[in-house]
């Protein structure tokens, strides 16, 4: 029987550090942190990406600096355990059944203070993301070198779309301790309708390569109005057929290599529960060739395009995935579209017809 929603956000309330323990273990460092510090994130990895809210009890909410922020309990649980709405809900009512005979949940109800600060936050995070794009410039910018030989680095030469800029001097920050200021590449995130939701950034050197710090790619936190889930980096406008992959230059490489429009999903969760637009009547995925784990024994990026492709094959669009030829270097822990177009050039590609062809077998 589905649970009520409502009675079990109420009983859930003040519970939520043994719920999230008990059903997504993973977050017990997170959890028992309280949010005084970050540690590893379950999902992308790193060393210090994650901390829960400070009202963790109370609300469930966990920001990542890379997935980005989860303002519940059940938002926190989906994201983690790959659940739906109804499942996440139906997970929290057994274990919330379970243990009422041994403690009761306390009713605590947010207080006009915590909703202003929450406003408060929120309207901080649109004014840092306004200024943080207006700062930027164009690529074609002269100020903006740092990024055209970062691509040209990377073996790109497409003409970068007006979607990515460069900032000259954005800070990084380790924790809650600034590294330094870096150039970035920087490229907003948009949901299926094209509504601004955060901004993901490279940092750069000034001559052109990653900068030297923890994790250059990060996403930068958003207002809890605005989900990351299902949104992209929308490169070119989207046609009938439209082309997602992982990365932001492997997105680039499949567009140099094919010619397809190209929307970069940022990371695997994110390319598995991505949404497109309307209009759009076939995905082709461009997966990464990634190495097996104990998490992912397919792995992760081969996995993450497998589950989007039925996912949309169900929502009534055609799609297929499209793993790169070959194996992965010792040296590396995948193998990507830019590792073929640097290895192969436009030749490593398939073309539309071939990709048809699979598609019509498929269907």
């Amino acid at each position: 029987m589905k649970a009520d929603a409502d009675e079990v956000k109420a009983l859930a309330e003040g519970r939520w550090e043994h719920i999230l323990t008990a059903l997504a273990p993973d977050l017990t460092p997170a959890v028992s942190a309280k949010g005084r510090k970050h540690v590893p994130c379950p999902v992308h990895g790193g060393k210090d990406g994650l901390r829960t809210f400070k009202n963790v009890a109370d609300t469930g909410g966990t920001v990542c600096n890379t997935c980005g922020i989860h303002s519940d309990g059940f938002s926190t649980l989906m994201w983690v355990n790959g659940w739906d709405f109804v499942a996440t809900l139906n997970e929290v009512a057994a274990f919330l059944s379970i243990g009422a005979a041994t403690s009761q949940p306390r009713q605590v109800r947010l207080s006009p203070p915590v909703l202003q600060d929450t406003q408060k936050d929120d309207e901080r995070l649109r004014q840092a993301l306004n200024r943080v794009w207006t700062g930027a410039v164009g690529i074609d910018d002269r100020e903006a070198e740092p990024a055209r030989l970062y691509l040209a680095r990377r073996g790109l030469s497409i003409k970068a779309p007006e979607s990515l800029r460069f900032h000259p001097s954005l800070p990084y920050y380790d924790g809650e301790n600034k590294v330094g200021n870096f150039p970035c590449l920087v490229a907003m995130v948009q949901d299926r309708n094209g509504k601004p939701v955060t901004i993901h950034r490279t940092y750069l050197t000034n001559d052109g390569h990653k900068a030297t710090v923890e994790a250059p790619k990060k996403v930068m936190s958003y207002p809890s109005d605005r989900q990351l889930t299902g949104s992209a980096i929308q490169i070119v406008g989207p046609g009938p057929v439209l082309a997602v992959a992982e990365g932001l230059e492997t997105a680039l490489a499949v567009m140099e290599g094919t010619d397809f429009p190209v929307w970069c999903a940022v990371n695997a969760h994110m390319l598995e529960n991505f949404i497109p637009p309307d209009g759009v009547e076939r995905v082709l995925v461009f997966a990464d060739k990634d190495r097996p784990s104990p998490q992912h024994p397919k792995g992760h990026g081969q996995e993450a395009a497998r589950h989007l492709v039925q996912r949309l094959w169900e929502m009534g669009i055609q799609a297929t995935a499209i793993v790169p030829a070959g194996e992965i270097p010792s040296d590396q822990k995948s193998l990507d579209w830019l590792d073929i177009l640097n290895r192969d050039g436009k030749a490593g590609f398939p073309s539309l017809q071939t990709v048809e062809r699979v598609m019509r077998r498929a269907a």
